[in-house]
């Protein structure tokens, strides 16, 4: 009777302690699972921004164009300008992707995303120089103390020396601009879709605030961009990072996008990408553009359209889409943000 009694008395009953923790465990875990549903990844946009036709009306692109020693440049001054900008395509690029075809400029060639930076850039009172590579890819040697000269040049010739100069590269561009920002000196920059090259070189605190725009379906890239900027952390450099995502295709999203594109067209090419399996129910790329075969299966469907003009701003729209390496203005805001706040 005696064990009995005794069992009965330590049988286990909740203390007030223990309630509270339990509820409290309750609560965080609701806090985070609320948070985390709030929370937008940063790729998370509206497509129809930035609103283009008050872009367009803001801003016209008046772009002058001119080649020192071999080397394009196209650049345009706002009136008043706070900044200036220095813009590095990617292999395969061009000044001319920059700007749309006009009198001034009859080989521009406007690319979607490349011309909305430009677009935004202007807006915010930046002057602009775009500058095309020697050969398909940047190169380190005699063609970054070329670019370094023309920047300065450029700088001097447009009375901009009071103000705050920065830099966007992109790809190899934004290989080129990490390795260009150790040796002249920026307000900040950006590099977008690259991991810079601070495994070569040395890096001081004096280096400029950086900021990374990727794209996490490319892990390789994204684990090495986290090393680095831990790295650069460790030194003294300001760094940041945005990451982009993927978005389903509407039907008109290309119009939206490209000037020049048809709705009806826009409407077209999405059902073409449905009815071929080339995008899910949801609307999103299965493969990357360059690896989709939506090129051969418009050809099918209209034998004219090879030679459509719009064929790479497309493509670059859905390279975008699928976000695993492409330009994009759509950060534009994020990255303007930064260059912005470090202008002193």
């Amino acid at each position: 009777m005696r064990s009995s009694r005794s069992q009965r008395s330590t049988k286990w009953r909740p203390s007030i302690t223990s309630i509270f923790f339990f509820l409290a465990l309750i609560l965080t875990t609701f806090v985070l699972l609320f948070r985390k549903s709030s929370l937008k990844p940063s790729s998370q946009f509206n497509l129809g921004r930035p609103p283009m036709k008050d872009l367009h009306n803001s801003v016209k692109l008046q772009p002058l164009v001119e080649s020192i020693n071999g080397t394009d440049l196209i650049w345009q001054v706002p009136e008043s300008p706070k900044a200036a900008i220095f813009i590095a395509h990617g292999c395969n690029g061009r000044a001319a992707n920059f700007w749309d075809r006009s009198p001034e400029c009859p080989n521009c060639v406007g690319l979607p995303e490349e011309r909305l930076i430009v677009l935004q850039a202007l807006e915010r009172k930046f002057a602009v120089l775009t500058v095309s590579s020697l050969g398909k890819c940047w190169s380190f040697g005699k063609e970054k103390d070329s670019v370094r000269w023309i920047v300065k040049w450029w700088i001097e010739k447009h009375g901009l020396e009071k103000l705050p100069v920065v830099a966007l590269g992109a790809s190899s561009g934004g290989y080129f601009v990490s390795a260009l920002a150790g040796e002249m000196k920026f307000s900040s920059i950006v590099i977008m879709i690259a991991q810079g090259v601070f495994d070569r070189m040395p890096v001081s605190p004096e280096y400029p605030p950086t900021m990374f725009v990727h794209m996490p379906k490319d892990r390789v890239r994204m684990n090495l961009i986290g090393k680095y900027m831990e790295d650069l952390r460790n030194k003294g450099v300001q760094v940041s990072e945005v990451r982009c995502l993927d978005f389903p295709l509407t039907p008109s999203l290309l119009f939206d996008r490209i000037p020049g594109l048809d709705e009806s067209l826009s409407v077209k090419l999405f059902e073409l990408f449905r009815e071929k399996g080339f995008i899910n129910e949801e609307g999103y790329m299965i493969k990357d553009g360059r690896e989709t075969d939506w090129k051969q299966a418009l050809k099918e469907r209209d034998a004219s359209m090879v030679k459509f003009e719009l064929l790479d701003h497309i493509q670059e729209e859905l390279n975008l889409a699928f976000a695993y390496h492409e330009m994009t203005s759509l950060q534009a805001d994020d990255m303007f943000n930064w260059f912005e706040s470090h202008m002193t």
